[in-house]
C-alpha cells in the first residue's frame, strides 16, 4: 500500500523529503494521502495549499494542484481558488505557528464563512522551520528559543477557536493513531463547509529536545498518554479531566456553505 501510495500520489522526484527523523509529518502525510485515495477522488480536481513552514513543504512532495504561498496566507489563497473554480476538493496543509500566529485572521474568517476548504493543521507546538520558537499552541510553561525560561501564555485550544468561529466540521487526533487520522480527513473532505482537522504530531529536534520530551517513539507515546476520546471523556467525573487533550469528532453541523451561497445571490438579479 505504501509504493502503491507514493508512486500515484507522490513526485517521487523531490525525495527524500527535508524533515528531520523522527518528525511526524510523515505520518501525517501519508494518512491524507490515503484518505483522498479511500475517497477515490480525481487527482485534477484536488487543489492542495500551503503557507510556510515544516508541514508546509508537503505541497512540494504532492502529484496534485498544488500551491506553496507565504506565511500564514494558505487560507486567503484557497479561498480564492475555491471561488475561481468551487468544484475543486480545496485542501489547506498548515501548521501551528502558519494559521494560528500570522494567519489567524484569515483562519476565523474562512470558518465565519464556512467556505468549503478542509484545512488540516500539523500542531506540533512549535515554531520548528525557522529555529524553535515558541507558537500560540506551546503549553504554558514549555520552552522555546524565544521563551528560554518557559512561555507565560495561555496556550490557544484551535478546535474551540475554529468551532466558535463557524467552522461545521471539528476534529482532532495525533499521530499515535494514524487511522483516526485518515477517517478524520475523509470526513472533513466530505463535509459541504468548513472543515478544520487538529493533528498533533511530534517535533523532537526542537520542542522535544528543548523539553526534555525524549526521542520520537517517547514523544508518540506521551501523546497517547495525555489524549482521550471525545465519548471517554463525556463519561469521566470533573477531577478526572484535567490535564487530558480531548481527541475524536468535537463538533458536526449543517450549514450553507459561502461559494453555494454567494452563485445563488448573484443568479437572483
Amino acid at each position: 500500500m505504501t509504493n502503491y501510495l507514493i508512486e500515484k500520489y507522490y513526485r517521487t522526484e523531490r525525495l527524500p523529503h527535508i524533515w528531520c527523523p523522527g518528525c511526524g509529518n510523515g505520518i501525517v502525510l501519508k494518512a491524507i494521502v490515503k484518505a483522498i485515495d479511500n475517497l477515490n477522488l480525481n487527482q485534477n480536481e484536488v487543489c492542495v495549499v500551503s503557507g510556510i513552514g515544516c508541514s508546509s513543504r508537503a505541497t512540494g512532495y504532492l502529484d496534485f494542484n498544488t500551491v506553496h504561498t507565504t506565511h500564514g496566507r494558505a487560507l486567503a489563497f484557497a479561498t480564492g481558488i475555491k471561488f475561481a473554480n468551487p468544484k475543486l476538493h480545496v485542501v489547506v496543509i498548515t501548521g501551528d505557528g502558519d494559521c494560528a500566529a500570522i494567519g489567524g485572521n484569515h483562519l476565523i474568517h474562512a470558518a465565519r464563512r464556512n467556505i468549503d476548504i478542509t484545512t488540516i493543521v500539523f500542531n506540533n507546538n512549535i515554531y520548528g522551520m525557522t529555529g524553535g520558537q515558541y507558537s500560540p499552541t506551546t503549553p504554558t510553561g514549555d520552552k522555546g528559543t524565544t521563551a528560554p525560561y518557559g512561555n507565560i501564555d495561555p496556550n490557544f485550544d484551535l478546535c474551540e477557536l475554529a468551532k466558535s468561529a463557524g467552522a461545521t466540521y471539528v476534529s482532532r487526533s495525533t499521530v499515535y493513531g494514524v487511522n483516526m487520522i485518515t477517517k478524520q480527513v475523509e470526513e472533513g473532505i466530505k463535509n459541504k463547509g468548513f472543515s478544520f482537522i487538529e493533528i498533533l504530531t511530534t517535533c523532537p529536534t526542537y520542542y522535544g529536545r528543548k523539553n526534555k520530551k525524549g526521542n520520537a517513539a517517547e514523544m508518540i507515546k506521551q501523546l497517547n498518554e495525555i489524549t482521550i476520546n471525545v465519548n471517554a471523556y463525556n463519561n469521566l467525573p470533573q477531577e478526572k479531566r484535567e490535564n487530558k487533550i480531548v481527541i475524536g469528532e468535537l463538533y458536526k453541523d449543517i450549514r450553507e456553505e459561502y461559494t453555494e451561497k454567494y452563485d445563488r445571490l448573484i443568479k437572483s438579479f
